[in-house]
C-alpha cells in the first residue's frame, strides 16, 4: 500500500475572486480523499492592485513584485485560518502546493508567468512549498495547462464513477477533462470563455461582480453577428490539447459593436456572454474520442442557474457537489494532489492534457 500524505492546496483564479485553500489526504496516484476547505475572498483594493498587472511580461516591475508578495501574503493567511478552522498544527502537513496568481499566459511563445513567491509562503506558514508548476511544461513546448485532469481522474477512481465522463470547470476560462475507460484515457482543454468576460461586463455596467443567477442575461437577446465573429477564431479549430489566455477575447469587442448598432443594453450584453460560453462548451465535444455518459460541473459558473440550465437542454450535467465533493474546492484540491506527485518525481502533464511529447513533471521546491 503506498504511503498517505497530508497536503494543502491553493488556488487564485482569473475570476479573482478570492484563495481558495484545500487539505486533501493522498497517495499521490489513484487515491484522493477532500478532507476540508477555507476560502479568503480578495478586498476590492487587493482585487484591482493584482487585476492592473494582467497582461504584464516583466514579473520584475516593482508594481508586479508588490502584487506578488501581496497575493503571497492572502495565500499563507489562508492556510494559517484553514489549519486553526482544523485544529491542525503546521507539522501535521506534508506539502503545500501554491498555484500562485496567473497574470500572462502565451505557450505559443514558451512565456507563462503565475506570480507568487514559494519561499515567502514556506517561511509564512512553515510548510515546504511546491509552486511554479506550469513553467517546465510550457518550457518543453507544452500548452502549461490544464493540470487538473491527473486529479480529476484520481477522485473519479477514488469514486468509482463509470466512463466515459467530463468533469468541466467554469471558472475565468472554461476547461474540460474526458476520462475514458482505459488507464491513460485521458483528454483535456480549454473550451472557451468561463466567467470572466461576463464578470467584467457587469461590473462595467452595473458595478457589480456579477451576474447573480445569471439574471440579467435571461432578460437580455444575444447579438448573432458578435457570437458569429467570436465563433471564427482559429482557436475553436485547433486540435486539443489546447489552453487560452483570459485575455484572448475582451468586451471591447461589444463597444466596438455598440457603434454600428447603437448602445448595447446590459441585458443583452450580458446575454451574449453567456451564451458564448455555452455554445463553446458545446462545441467541444467534437474532440471528444467518446460520447460522455455524464458530466460534473465544477468552478463558480455551476452557480451561474441561467448558465447550467442552457447546458442543460443538450447535456446529462450536473454539479459536481452531488457526487459529495465541494465544487468550490476542487481546483485549489488539484495543487494539493500536484505537489505530492512532485514530490514522488511522478509526472503531472501528459501528451493528452498539455500536448507535450512525453508525460511530465512540474513544479519547484521552495527553501524552507
Amino acid at each position: 500500500m503506498n504511503k498517505i500524505y497530508k497536503a494543502i492546496g491553493l488556488m487564485s483564479g482569473t475570476s479573482l475572486d478570492g484563495v481558495d485553500a484545500a487539505l486533501i489526504e493522498t497517495d499521490g496516484y489513484d487515491y484522493a480523499k477532500p478532507l476540508a476547505f477555507y476560502y479568503r475572498p480578495y478586498e476590492e483594493t487587493e482585487r484591482a492592485q493584482i487585476k492592473s498587472c494582467f497582461g504584464r511580461r516583466d514579473r520584475n516591475a516593482d508594481d508586479v513584485w508588490a502584487a506578488e508578495r501581496l497575493v503571497t501574503i492572502k495565500h499563507a493567511e489562508a492556510v494559517l485560518a484553514l489549519l486553526k478552522q482544523e485544529n491542525m498544527p503546521p507539522q501535521s502537513v506534508d506539502y503545500i502546493g501554491f498555484h500562485g496568481q496567473t497574470i500572462f499566459h502565451a505557450p505559443a511563445e514558451k512565456l507563462t508567468i503565475q506570480i507568487g513567491d514559494g519561499d515567502l509562503l514556506a517561511k509564512q506558514t512553515g510548510i515546504a512549498v511546491i509552486y511554479d508548476f506550469r513553467s517546465h511544461d510550457v518550457s518543453m513546448g507544452g500548452e502549461g495547462a490544464p493540470l487538473a485532469p491527473i486529479y480529476h481522474r484520481a477522485l473519479a477512481k477514488t469514486a468509482g464513477i463509470s466512463t466515459p465522463l467530463v468533469i468541466l470547470n467554469i471558472g475565468g476560462v472554461s476547461n474540460v477533462t474526458w476520462i475514458g475507460t482505459g488507464v491513460n484515457d485521458i483528454l483535456a482543454f480549454d473550451t472557451g470563455p468561463g466567467n470572466a468576460l461576463m464578470d467584467d461586463w457587469v461590473q462595467t455596467r452595473t458595478g457589480q461582480r456579477y451576474d447573480e443567477d445569471g439574471k440579467l442575461a435571461k432578460a437580455g437577446t444575444p447579438i448573432q453577428n458578435l457570437l458569429d465573429k467570436w465563433s471564427r477564431h482559429p482557436y475553436f479549430t485547433r486540435q486539443p490539447p489546447k489552453s487560452l489566455d483570459r485575455n484572448e477575447w475582451d468586451i471591447a469587442d461589444l463597444g466596438e459593436v455598440s457603434k454600428e448598432l447603437g448602445d448595447i443594453s446590459t441585458e443583452d450584453g450580458a446575454a451574449t456572454l453567456l451564451q458564448f460560453t455555452v455554445q463553446t462548451i458545446l462545441d467541444s465535444q467534437r474532440f471528444m474520442p467518446e460520447v460522455p455518459q455524464v458530466w460534473y460541473a465544477c468552478g463558480g459558473g455551476r452557480h451561474n442557474k441561467a448558465l447550467m440550465g442552457l447546458l442543460s437542454e443538450k447535456l446529462n450535467i450536473h454539479s459536481i457537489d452531488e457526487l459529495g465533493w465541494d465544487g468550490d474546492a476542487i481546483e485549489a484540491e488539484c495543487f494539493a494532489y500536484l505537489a505530492i506527485r512532485n514530490s514522488l518525481n511522478l509526472p503531472i502533464s501528459f501528451p493528452t492534457t498539455t500536448g507535450i511529447s512525453e508525460p511530465l513533471s512540474g513544479g519547484k521546491r521552495a527553501r524552507l
